[in-house]
Parts: C-alpha cells; sequence; structure tokens
C-alpha cells in the first residue's frame, strides 16, 4: 500500500501486513528517485548510494522507472532541487511544480482506496495507535489528473519535513526520504513481537515531527483554530502510542535477557555485517538450519540462534543479526538494541561482506561504525570475505593481498564452510590448556562432564580412578579441580 502522504505514512499502514505491497494499479507501482551530489563525494559513491536506494525502492515493491540528479553545494532549504531540476521532477510526475499555496485537489481513486480501508481498520486498538485520524491528504493540485503518473518520490538523503511537504506538493505525489524508505521496509518484513514493536516506536519516532494539519474542511484554519487542536490531538496521540510501545517493549527485552543470561556460559559467535551480505546463507550452512534466505534487502529481522552444526563440546551457538546499511537511521538503531545486544555478547563476531559488491569497503565501514556505536567494537572479530565464487580470479587474487587476515569462502561451498567452521572450533581451543585429572570412580559423573566442557584426549582406567587427560578453558579446568578436592 502506498501512502498518500507523510501525514498518512502511519496512520494508513498502521494495521498494514507485513508482505503488503503497493496499489495493485501498475502505474501506482512506478517511483521516481532524486538525488544530490554534494561536496566532497565522489561520482562512484553517489552512484552506488543511488544504486542501493534504487534497490530499497525495489524491496519496497515499486519499479523505479527515472533519477533526477543534481549537483549542488547544499541540498535546497525549500523542496531539495533546485528550479530547473524541480521542474524535471515535474515533468515526470504530472505535479504543478508550485511549493506552497496551492488549493487542495479531490481525492483520487487511489486515496478514496486509502481511505476506505483505514474505515474498516478503525478499531480502538488503531484509533489508539494512529498518528493521523483524517483521511489522506491529496497533492496540492486542483487541476492535476486524477491519479498522479508515479506513486513515490524517494530521495536519498535525510530531509527535513517542510522539505519533504513541499517536495510533496511541487511533484503532486507522496515524498519518502531515505530513512522513511528503509523504516517502511523494516515494517514490512518484521514479523516476531519483539521486532514488529521496535519498528513501530521507530515509524512514530519518524513521524512525529511530520504531523501536520489535515488540509481539507474546517480544519485547515489560520491561527489557534481546529486545525492546530488536531494537531497537537495527533502529537499526543503519538506520544501515548510510544510510551505503551515502550512498556511492551520493555516486557519483551526482560523475556530476552533471561534467554541471553542463560546462554551467557555458552561460546557464542554472532553473524554481523551489511544487508543482503550472505548471513543468513552461512547461517544456514553453518547450523544445518531452515533460517529464510532471500536474495533481497533486510531478508532477517529476527535474531536467530543455533548450534554449529557438526556439533563440538562444549556447544558453540551461532546468531543470524539484522543486517546493516548506510545512513540507517538513528531511531531504528536505538529501537533494536536489543537485538543488536546479541552482537555485543558474543565471544566472536564474524563481520559478513560481500566480496562481489564493488563497494564492500564502504559497506564494511559502516559495519564497523554501528559496532562502536553499540559498544562492540573491541570484541573479538574476524572478517569473512562471501560470495567469492562470483568473482574472477584475478579480483580474487587482488582481494587476498588487499585482506590477507580475511577469511575467504562461499556460503554455497561444502567445503569451504567445513574449513570455517574448523576455524571457529580452533579460535575458541585457542585458549585451552591442558591438564591431567584423576577422577575416582565414585565421581564418575564428572567424567562425562569433562566430556562436555572441553576436548577429552585420552582416559586411562587405573587402581585410583579413571586418568583423563584434558584440554579446556583455564577457568573450567579450576572448576573440575574444586569437584575432584570436595569428592
Amino acid at each position: 500500500m502506498a501512502f498518500a502522504s507523510t501525514k498518512s505514512f502511519y496512520a494508513m499502514t498502521t494495521d498494514a501486513p507485513a508482505d503488503a505491497t503497493p496499489d495493485a494499479d501498475a502505474k501506482l507501482q512506478e517511483a521516481v528517485l532524486v538525488g544530490v551530489k554534494l561536496p566532497g563525494v565522489d561520482e562512484s559513491e553517489f552512484e552506488s548510494g543511488l544504486d542501493e536506494l534504487a534497490r530499497l525502492v525495489t524491496t519496497l515493491g515499486y519499479r523505479v522507472v527515472a533519477r533526477v540528479t543534481q549537483a549542488r553545494d547544499s541540498l535546497s532549504p525549500a523542496a531539495v532541487l533546485g528550479e530547473g531540476k524541480l521542474a524535471e521532477l515535474v515533468e515526470l510526475t504530472g505535479g504543478t511544480g508550485r511549493t506552497h499555496g496551492a488549493p487542495p485537489r479531490k481525492q483520487s481513486k487511489a486515496q478514496k482506496r486509502w481511505t476506505a480501508e483505514a474505515r474498516e481498520n478503525d478499531t480502538p486498538r488503531a484509533r489508539a495507535g494512529r498518528a493521523a485520524p483524517s483521511a489522506p491528504s491529496a497533492p496540492d493540485d486542483e487541476d492535476a489528473s486524477d491519479e498522479p503518473r508515479v506513486a513515490l518520490v524517494a530521495v536519498d538523503h535525510e530531509i527535513s519535513p517542510s522539505q519533504a511537504r513541499n517536495l510533496e506538493r511541487a511533484a503532486g505525489t507522496p515524498v519518502l526520504d531515505r530513512a522513511g524508505v528503509i523504516i517502511e521496509i523494516f515494517h514490512r518484513r518484521a514479523q516476531s513481537r519483539a521486532a514488529r514493536l521496535q519498528v513501530e516506536m521507530a515509524r512514530l519516532s519518524y513521524m512525529a515531527p511530520r504531523v501536520r494539519e489535515s488540509p481539507s474542511g474546517k480544519e485547515r484554519q489560520q491561527g489557534r483554530g481546529a486545525g492546530e487542536a488536531a494537531i497537537e490531538l495527533d502529537r499526543r496521540k503519538i506520544r501515548d502510542r510510544l510510551a505503551e510501545l515502550r512498556e511492551q517493549l520493555e516486557a519483551v527485552q526482560r523475556e530476552q535477557d533471561v534467554r541471553r543470561a542463560q546462554r551467557r556460559s555458552l561460546r557464542r559467535v554472532a553473524l554481523v555485517g551489511y544487508t543482503n551480505a550472505g548471513k543468513s546463507s552461512l547461517m544456514r550452512a553453518l547450523t544445518a538450519s531452515s533460517v529464510k534466505v532471500e536474495d533481497r534487502l533486510f531478508a532477517t529481522l529476527d535474531t536467530t540462534v543455533r548450534a554449529l552444526v557438526p556439533e563440538v563440546k562444549p556447544r558453540v551457538l551461532v546468531s543470524d543479526t539484522v543486517g546493516f546499511i548506510k545512513k540507517l537511521p538513528h531511531d531504528l538503531v536505538a529501537s533494536f538494541k536489543s537485538t543488536l545486544d546479541e552482537a555485543l555478547e558474543a565471544s566472536l563476531l564474524l563481520c559478513v561482506v560481500d566480496a562481489a559488491d564493488p563497494s564492500w569497503e564502504t559497506q564494511l565501514a559502516v559495519v564497523r561504525e554501528v559496532l562502536a556505536d553499540i559498544g562492540a567494537e573491541g570484541a573479538p572479530a574476524r572478517v569473512v570475505m562471501n560470495k567469492i565464487d562470483r568473482l574472477a580470479p584475478e579480483a580474487l587474487e587482488l582481494l587476498r593481498r588487499s585482506e590477507p587476515n580475511a577469511w575467504f569462502l562461499s556460503a554455497h561451498d561444502p567445503r569451504a564452510v567445513a574449513a570455517l567452521h574448523d576455524r571457529i572450533v580452533e579460535f575458541f581451543e585457542a585458549s585451552y590448556v591442558a591438564a591431567e585429572l584423576v577422577v575416582p570412580y565414585t565421581g564418575q559423573r564428572l567424567v562425562a562432564e569433562m566430556h562436555e566442557s572441553g576436548r577429552v584426549e585420552a582416559e586411562r582406567y587405573e587402581q585410583d580412578g579413571v586418568h583423563v587427560r584434558l584440554r579446556a578453558e583455564p577457568e573450567t579446568i579450576q572448576r573440575l579441580r574444586a569437584k575432584l578436592g570436595a569428592i
């Protein structure tokens, strides 16, 4: 379902299903990208950002039909683009080009459908959560055609509410900046209760400064009147809903903290990395699990924990985490802190990188930046260059020379995955120490515990008991000696 305006962004999609798609009408599935090349950004970085935005918009369900780009010293404070490029955008969208003072046009067919859906979803819970109870605002063009030519204008920058509003008025179609696109993808992909709560909090925080008066009816008044009262009511609903969501999320986080505490003594590996780097494919390969794998951005929003397969003693748990992306909205980072804590508490971080992506260096820098934001920059980490099967031999050799400490593989190569499995085990066993322990025959249960706690290299049955040669963590050896002394 597309958005009729920034105000309806939350109101019209509060109860949308996770797999919602834009309007079924073909011409309402088209989108135009807008990008401004700022000083200090080279051409390849600028094009890479637009390409990524195109993938984000495609993930959201739209077909990108055009790009409007411009080199400027800064974003236009009025409507992002300068007058000439704004006219070019308007030509594509069929808007008026006017950013102020245009009267509202009548509702389009699509907007009437959105209004009908809103009425159907007008339950007490939905009413409590929606930011704007009124019908979606129409683009400000009384003489425009009944339907907009495109369904969405996506801007590859973080823009202010006034810039978004002016650009929307001029283009005659809904506008979302990069943060808004990412948040909406998260909303549609979230499955678990924790993820849905976190995403709704991020969406409300994003929407709060963008709420404005309805452009229709008596609410559109000057000064202190019904319009201002409606805005305050909407903002109060947002504040109340955010408070309610925080309470619910805290309860969910307490449950997650209990589960993590139970795993704290276990060895844990967290797969982190840029979105679509192949973390879930690697998770499936390492754990023989049925984790969902899709070649699309943000296929994973919920943390999944499975045991390393073939299993080792003691067990090693592997976590698949939410992917990162450039310019990840701060509200999402804050909301998903409980999910990202899985990486914070891991014994080993595997930073999975799409080696075949030309912008992999930038992506790895983004991953490290987010890890630093959550306080995990000091955790033991290894870079895993994934998807090397997509590289030419010359390119792979060049990459190996530039990243000599990285681990190279393809998640679809069983031998490479087996080698990664062994490297993970070697990482944990690197801190092992050897010990010779004598277990009296009255304490046979400790022999079983030794097999669970480390690597038993030999067992000899002597007159005084079982002589066990064990390699394990120093703390484990100390704990076992204490138990033997108590027998």
